[in-house]
């Protein structure tokens, strides 16, 4: 196909609305923008609206703007999905995409999905195979739905291909990328080095502390559920500092009794996070991108659930699960993990080598070009 510099470039729809999303956007972003062959319009559904957990990270991060703020906001997976496909779909009828990106497994990802389906619009889906098996969980569906529809899979790792071989999916639809993750996190832990104070600010000394996020609706919403993860963290902060930036979905729930070795601050930007990541000895969570961040950052992990979509860590030793039916099941797992030494070096390249943001801008560039050659 004979290059046309006065041609208008393809125009790639990226549609985000969380901050996982936000981080995995940031460095795929930049490499789309490397690459002539697109255009780029981003969509910000406003999911995550509050500026803690979105304004920062375009800020931090360096995220372009948005070109459209949907401005939904929070609400029921029913109401949310829904008004974000109304206000999407009017986008798209007036943007002409020729192709749609989404990431992960959130509402936004699974309304931009359905309304690429019903436009007739290519989709490509970022963390593609991802599966946990537990169909009680609202991401578990979002993502299996967002795979079914989509027309390129980058999935991140072998098992996540594997999964979708064993549910049918076609061979040449899949591509093994690596995960863009790991690519945010060689780009931005050294920066959080020397920008990030939040050790400072918060006293802590290196490898002397835990750090704990919670956020799922089966763990905050589920009231012994929360009790026992509550009581586990002030248990775990009689033997060192624990440190816990509270969701605002968790702090309208969180009534109990506060030790004074657990500090509970607000969420953080990027910077200070991966620096209380990667300055951590132990890390507890219930997110699955945290759970790979401290794989990234080399730090045992707990994961307060029953089941996750990254086995691979459970099954090196990297990470524990830790279902919160009990205070001394989680505790138990904690010092497990403390007491663990994985061996981080033996794993390999599991998410890739660095580039799969680079490895997907290239990819979208090629097929979309050749679907217009078509």
């Amino acid at each position: 196909m004979t290059s046309n510099p006065g041609a208008a470039r393809p125009k790639l729809l990226t549609v985000i609305g969380a901050r996982p999303q936000f981080v995995k956007a940031a460095v795929v972003s930049h490499a789309i923008a490397k690459d002539a062959r697109l255009e780029e319009v981003l969509v910000h559904t406003g999911q995550h609206y509050d500026d803690n957990m979105s304004g920062i990270f375009f800020e931090e991060l360096q995220i372009p703007a948005a070109q459209f703020n949907l401005g939904i906001g929070s609400g029921s997976h029913a109401r949310q999905t829904g008004e974000i496909m109304i206000a999407l779909e009017e986008v798209c009828i007036n943007a002409q995409p020729d192709m749609m990106l989404v990431y992960g497994d959130t509402n936004s990802t699974l309304a931009a999905a359905l309304v690429s389906a019903k436009l007739h619009i290519p989709l490509a889906h970022v963390e593609a195979g991802l599966r946990s098996f537990n169909r009680t969980m609202p991401e578990e569906i979002n993502r299996m739905v967002t795979d079914r529809v989509s027309d390129v899979l980058f999935a991140p790792t072998d098992t996540a291909v594997a999964n979708l071989l064993q549910e049918g999916f076609a061979r040449d639809s899949i591509v093994r990328t690596g995960d863009v993750m790991f690519d945010a996190a060689l780009k931005f832990t050294e920066i959080a080095k020397t920008r990030s104070t939040i050790l400072k600010q918060l006293d802590l000394q290196g490898k002397s502390y835990a750090l704990a996020t919670v956020h799922r609706a089966s763990n905050v919403d589920d009231e012994a559920a929360l009790r026992n993860i509550a009581g586990a963290l002030a248990a775990l902060s009689q033997k060192m500092p624990v440190v816990l930036p509270l969701h605002p979905r968790t702090r309208g729930r969180w009534t109990f009794e506060t030790p004074k070795n657990l500090t509970i601050i607000d969420p953080v930007g990027i910077f200070d996070m991966y620096r209380l990541e990667s300055a951590a000895q132990l890390i507890v969570t219930d997110s699955g991108g945290v759970q790979k961040e401290a794989f990234f950052h080399r730090v045992p992990c707990v994961t307060l659930r029953t089941d996750t979509e990254w086995m691979e860590l459970v099954e090196g030793g990297f990470n524990r699960l830790a279902p919160p039916t009990a205070i001394t099941s989680i505790l138990e797992a904690c010092e497990a993990a403390l007491a663990s030494k994985p061996d981080f070096s033996a794993a390999g390249h599991l998410y890739g080598d660095g580039d799969a943001a680079g490895f997907v801008a290239r990819y979208l560039a090629d097929w979309i070009s050749g679907l217009k050659e078509k």
